[in-house]
């Protein structure tokens, strides 16, 4: 049996992250989550992880500020935005900036997990960059 897709949720908003950690881990993945990207960027640095999924609007640093050192830390994990609609333009520049994709929230579960298996498995054909 493989090993589960190591997942990082990072979200300011404590019940959604909460919650999607606990529907993660029933979708059989490994699912750790922190509250901002400060603590997203100390977990990425001491564990790997092969998907974070990273909101955009957090206070302290942004989604767009935590992108870049994520890829520094962590140069093969896939990122996948989490954005409200009136973020989809920033959600596009993320992506341009080494995210995978972006999810719009609420999310429903069956997509949310779709797309993580998705850049997953796309990272494992690609191999290490």
């Amino acid at each position: 049996m493989s090993e589960p897709i190591r997942v990082l949720v990072v979200d300011d908003e404590d019940r959604f992250r909460t919650t999607l950690v606990k529907l993660l881990g029933a979708q059989g993945f490994h699912a750790e989550a922190a509250p901002d990207g400060v603590q997203a960027l100390a977990l990425l640095s001491g564990k790997p992880f092969d998907v974070v999924l990273l909101d955009v609007k957090m206070p302290g640093l942004s989604g767009q500020e935590v992108l870049p050192r994520i890829k520094e830390i962590a140069p093969d994990v896939e990122v996948l935005i989490l954005t409200g609609h009136a973020s989809v333009d920033i959600a596009a520049q993320m992506i341009a900036g080494g995210a995978a994709d972006y999810l719009l929230k609420p999310c429903p579960l069956d997509e949310l997990v779709g797309c993580v298996r998705a850049v997953y498995d796309r990272r494992k054909a690609v191999g290490p960059r």
